[in-house]
Protein backbone atom coordinates (compact mmCIF):
# COMPACT_ATOMS: atom_id res chain seq x y z
CA UNK A 1 0.00 0.00 0.00
CA UNK A 2 1.43 3.33 -1.06
CA UNK A 3 0.00 6.51 0.48
CA UNK A 4 0.53 10.11 -0.59
CA UNK A 5 0.38 12.61 2.28
CA UNK A 6 -0.21 16.33 1.95
CA UNK A 7 -1.25 19.10 4.32
CA UNK A 8 -1.58 22.84 4.75
CA UNK A 9 -2.16 23.57 1.08
CA UNK A 10 -4.07 26.80 1.80
CA UNK A 11 -5.49 27.02 -1.73
CA UNK A 12 -6.02 29.71 -3.08
CA UNK A 13 -4.39 31.80 -0.33
CA UNK A 14 -0.86 30.50 -0.98
CA UNK A 15 -1.12 29.17 -4.55
CA UNK A 16 -3.79 28.73 -7.18
CA UNK A 17 -3.14 24.98 -7.62
CA UNK A 18 -1.36 22.08 -5.99
CA UNK A 19 2.28 21.67 -7.03
CA UNK A 20 2.74 19.47 -10.11
CA UNK A 21 5.53 17.52 -8.39
CA UNK A 22 3.08 16.36 -5.70
CA UNK A 23 0.33 15.57 -8.20
CA UNK A 24 2.73 13.58 -10.37
CA UNK A 25 3.95 11.58 -7.36
CA UNK A 26 0.37 10.86 -6.29
CA UNK A 27 -0.46 9.24 -9.66
CA UNK A 28 1.21 6.05 -8.41
CA UNK A 29 -0.33 5.86 -4.91
CA UNK A 30 -3.28 3.83 -3.63
CA UNK A 31 -4.68 6.71 -1.57
CA UNK A 32 -3.94 10.29 -0.61
CA UNK A 33 -4.32 11.66 2.91
CA UNK A 34 -4.83 15.42 3.29
CA UNK A 35 -4.17 16.42 6.90
CA UNK A 36 -6.19 19.64 6.88
CA UNK A 37 -6.05 23.30 5.98
CA UNK A 38 -7.19 22.74 2.42
CA UNK A 39 -9.05 26.08 2.76
CA UNK A 40 -11.04 25.36 -0.42
CA UNK A 41 -12.80 22.18 -1.61
CA UNK A 42 -11.29 22.38 -5.07
CA UNK A 43 -8.11 20.87 -3.57
CA UNK A 44 -9.99 17.56 -3.32
CA UNK A 45 -10.92 17.69 -7.00
CA UNK A 46 -7.28 18.29 -7.96
CA UNK A 47 -6.24 15.31 -5.85
CA UNK A 48 -9.01 13.11 -7.29
CA UNK A 49 -7.72 13.89 -10.79
CA UNK A 50 -4.64 11.75 -9.97
CA UNK A 51 -5.95 9.33 -7.29
CA UNK A 52 -9.58 8.35 -6.70
CA UNK A 53 -9.23 7.54 -2.97
CA UNK A 54 -8.81 10.71 -0.88
CA UNK A 55 -8.99 10.80 2.93
CA UNK A 56 -9.42 14.27 4.45
CA UNK A 57 -9.55 15.80 7.91
CA UNK A 58 -10.47 19.41 8.51
CA UNK A 59 -8.03 21.97 9.84
CA UNK A 60 -8.23 25.18 11.81
CA UNK A 61 -8.09 27.41 8.71
CA UNK A 62 -10.68 25.50 6.68
CA UNK A 63 -13.93 27.05 5.51
CA UNK A 64 -17.15 25.98 7.26
CA UNK A 65 -18.08 23.89 4.22
CA UNK A 66 -14.97 21.74 4.78
CA UNK A 67 -15.34 21.58 8.57
CA UNK A 68 -18.94 20.42 8.18
CA UNK A 69 -18.02 17.80 5.58
CA UNK A 70 -14.86 16.26 7.08
CA UNK A 71 -14.04 15.21 10.66
CA UNK A 72 -11.19 16.67 12.69
CA UNK A 73 -9.91 13.15 13.46
CA UNK A 74 -9.97 9.82 11.62
CA UNK A 75 -8.55 6.37 12.27
CA UNK A 76 -7.77 4.13 9.29
CA UNK A 77 -6.92 0.44 9.27
CA UNK A 78 -4.45 -0.07 6.44
CA UNK A 79 -2.61 -3.31 5.77
CA UNK A 80 -2.98 -4.36 9.40
CA UNK A 81 -1.79 -1.03 10.80
CA UNK A 82 -3.71 1.80 12.47
CA UNK A 83 -3.20 5.28 11.06
CA UNK A 84 -4.50 8.22 13.09
CA UNK A 85 -5.09 11.43 11.17
CA UNK A 86 -5.73 14.93 12.49
CA UNK A 87 -4.63 18.42 11.60
CA UNK A 88 -3.43 19.56 15.01
CA UNK A 89 -3.70 22.91 16.73
CA UNK A 90 -1.97 25.20 19.13
CA UNK A 91 1.66 26.14 19.46
CA UNK A 92 4.04 23.94 17.43
CA UNK A 93 6.25 23.15 20.43
CA UNK A 94 3.29 21.43 22.14
CA UNK A 95 1.91 19.70 19.05
CA UNK A 96 3.39 16.22 19.60
CA UNK A 97 2.13 16.17 23.20
CA UNK A 98 -1.33 17.16 22.05
CA UNK A 99 -1.26 14.44 19.37
CA UNK A 100 -0.27 11.84 21.96
CA UNK A 101 -3.29 12.90 24.06
CA UNK A 102 -5.62 12.97 21.04
CA UNK A 103 -4.76 9.38 20.09
CA UNK A 104 -3.91 7.98 23.56
CA UNK A 105 -6.55 5.23 23.43
CA UNK A 106 -6.24 4.40 19.73
CA UNK A 107 -2.98 2.39 19.60
CA UNK A 108 -1.90 4.02 16.34
CA UNK A 109 1.13 2.78 14.45
CA UNK A 110 1.29 6.05 12.51
CA UNK A 111 -0.05 9.51 13.35
CA UNK A 112 -0.38 11.80 10.34
CA UNK A 113 -0.80 15.50 11.09
CA UNK A 114 -0.13 19.00 9.79
CA UNK A 115 -0.62 22.48 11.27
CA UNK A 116 3.01 23.44 11.97
CA UNK A 117 4.06 23.50 8.28
CA UNK A 118 7.21 21.77 9.52
CA UNK A 119 7.91 18.32 8.10
CA UNK A 120 8.40 15.53 10.64
CA UNK A 121 9.18 11.86 10.10
CA UNK A 122 10.08 10.52 13.52
CA UNK A 123 9.32 7.40 15.50
CA UNK A 124 8.50 8.14 19.13
CA UNK A 125 8.04 4.96 21.12
CA UNK A 126 6.19 2.56 18.83
CA UNK A 127 4.43 5.29 16.82
CA UNK A 128 5.61 7.07 13.67
CA UNK A 129 4.73 10.79 13.80
CA UNK A 130 4.48 12.00 10.22
CA UNK A 131 3.88 15.59 9.14
CA UNK A 132 4.41 16.19 5.40
CA UNK A 133 4.96 19.92 5.94
CA UNK A 134 3.16 22.35 3.67
CA UNK A 135 3.03 21.66 -0.05
CA UNK A 136 2.67 25.37 -0.79
CA UNK A 137 4.79 26.96 1.95
CA UNK A 138 7.18 29.48 0.52
CA UNK A 139 7.59 31.76 3.51
CA UNK A 140 10.23 30.41 5.87
CA UNK A 141 10.35 26.70 5.03
CA UNK A 142 10.81 24.58 1.97
CA UNK A 143 7.54 23.22 0.57
CA UNK A 144 7.11 19.45 0.89
CA UNK A 145 4.75 16.48 0.85
CA UNK A 146 5.12 12.88 1.93
CA UNK A 147 4.96 9.28 0.81
CA UNK A 148 4.32 6.32 3.10
CA UNK A 149 4.68 2.75 1.91
CA UNK A 150 3.37 -0.18 3.95
CA UNK A 151 4.54 -3.63 2.87
CA UNK A 152 5.13 -5.55 6.06
CA UNK A 153 7.12 -2.58 7.31
CA UNK A 154 6.62 1.18 7.19
CA UNK A 155 8.78 3.29 4.88
CA UNK A 156 8.06 7.02 5.10
CA UNK A 157 9.71 9.86 3.19
CA UNK A 158 9.42 13.64 3.05
CA UNK A 159 9.71 14.92 -0.52
CA UNK A 160 10.97 18.48 -0.99
CA UNK A 161 9.34 20.50 -3.74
Amino acid sequence: MKIGVISDTHIPDRCEHLPLKALDAFRSVDMVIHAGDLVNLRVIEELKSVCPKIIVVSGNMDEAEIVNKFPAKQILNVSGLKIGITHGLGAPQFLVGLLKDTFKNDNCDIIVFGHSHKAMNEKIGKTLFFNPGSATDCLDREASFGLIEIDGKITANIIKI
